[in-house]
């Protein structure tokens, strides 16, 4: 009985669910970017399945050991707008050049965490824009649900009714009972793709680096900006607005040190999770918020199996159809956007900021390489700036005829004074 009691203390369904989930959402969502950044740079398949092992490898670690260290669900992701850059980026580079640019971006993180810059930038960021841009980044995954619904309704619709069920009478599960029933679905629709398979463990391969300085700047400057910018910055603001006040900067050091060490393995940026950190910080992953960093250590235990497994979890993952995927996506993070605009629309003058914030995030919209989560915010901030200033104006503007009509107040009551006195010197 006390084993079965520790047991379930350390793994908790839901906990290990919303690990699994992470996982499987952030893996499939965008391992095809990782594969076409790796061939770019005219991988082989050794390092291809080295890319995998050393990112895999990179956030089993520090998902556990961040979420131990600091009780929270820290979730670590890999960049994926700098798998997107790269994907352009490295054409015509050699995979010992990209290496190079690989320990700048990490290195340049680590500075980042030493100093302490990004996090006394986002300290200053109020909450409720930090909740629109969290609910900016996981609105498209909550319509692509019911997009998938018209698509392939057939999957999707049953995953919907069946989360609506286990709202009603197990909501700790309802998210884990999706899933099952999404599972069913394709598999009597037949739409896993199931060639090919073949268990093994993936092998590292190092490369040495070489710094080239063109592809240094070219390369490494823009993929470190884009994963502060477009990665870490949502990622704090998934932990703020969640109630976690977890000190920011020592785990930039850690991610950037994680990253540094293994860059010559193909791990080509580590970074703060939003989308799958967002599912490890819900109710649905404990109901006790204490206890949701056992989510983050379970996430980092399914991501080891996938750098063990690197080729084979892969392929899994690849194998599994887009509706199931983009299907549990959607109804896994409902209760967190609802949470997060929430508390993004309740303060009365930061609610245009934040609306703001919420659309320009939304929208996806990009430039010079740099996603829209951190134009986003930056919109929301010259808006809020803005109508700081001109409530400042109308108030100086307030006051200026409340004092004027006072003074002229003063100035009629000394002259019908005078006239007072003036007219009783008269009758005397």
């Amino acid at each position: 009985m006390a084993f079965i009691r520790h047991l379930r203390s350390a793994a908790p369904a839901t906990a290990v669910s919303a690990g699994f989930l992470a996982v499987l959402i952030g893996v499939t969502s965008s391992v095809a970017v990782v594969f076409t950044a790796a061939k770019a740079a005219g991988a082989t398949s050794a390092e291809l399945t080295s890319w995998v092992f050393a990112l895999g490898i990179g956030m089993g670690v520090t998902c556990i050991g961040l979420s131990l260290r600091y009780r929270a669900p820290v979730v670590t992701a890999w960049s994926t707008p700098g798998a997107a850059l790269l994907a352009t980026g490295l054409q015509g580079v050699t995979m010992a050049q990209a290496v190079g640019a690989f320990l700048l971006s990490a290195v340049l993180i680590v500075i980042s965490g030493v100093t302490g810059w990004f996090e006394r930038i986002m300290n200053r960021i109020p909450v409720p824009l930090a909740s629109a841009l969290l609910a900016g980044v996981l609105l498209q995954f909550g319509t692509e649900l019911f997009t998938q619904m018209e698509r392939n309704g057939v999957i999707a619709v049953p995953m919907f009714l069946a989360y609506l069920a286990g709202r009603r009478w197990f909501p700790r599960y309802a998210v884990v009972g999706a899933l099952a029933v999404g599972v069913a679905a394709t598999a009597w629709q037949g739409s896993w793709k199931l060639d090919g398979f073949e268990l093994a463990l993936a092998e590292p391969s190092f490369v040495r680096p070489e710094f080239d300085w063109q592809v240094l700047i070219g390369v490494g400057l823009p993929l470190f900006a884009v994963t502060m910018a477009s990665q870490n910055l949502p990622g704090v603001a998934v932990l703020r607005n969640a109630g976690y006040s977890t000190p920011i900067s020592p785990i930039l050091t850690w991610t950037g040190t994680v990253n540094t060490v293994l860059a010559p393995l193909g791990c080509f940026g580590l970074n703060l999770a939003a989308i799958t950190a967002a599912i490890c910080s819900g109710e649905a992953a404990h109901p006790d918020p204490r206890k949701r960093y056992i989510a983050g250590v379970w996430t980092g235990v399914f991501y080891l199996l996938v750098g063990l497994f690197g080729g084979t979890v892969g392929w899994l993952l690849t194998a599994m159809p887009p509706a199931l995927v983009l299907g549990i996506a959607g109804i896994g993070l409902l209760g967190t956007i609802a949470g997060s605009l929430t508390s993004a629309l309740r303060d009365d003058r930061l609610r245009e900021p934040a609306v703001v914030t919420l659309l320009a995030t939304a929208s996806g919209f990009t430039l010079f390489g740099i996603g829209s989560t951190f134009w986003g915010l930056l919109a929301g901030v010259l808006t809020l700036a803005v109508g700081d200033i001109a409530r400042r104006r109308a108030a100086r503007t307030d006051e200026r005829p409340r004092s004027t009509s006072l003074k002229t107040e003063t100035e009629t009551q000394i002259e019908t004074e005078t006239e007072t006195a003036a007219e009783s010197t008269k009758s005397r």
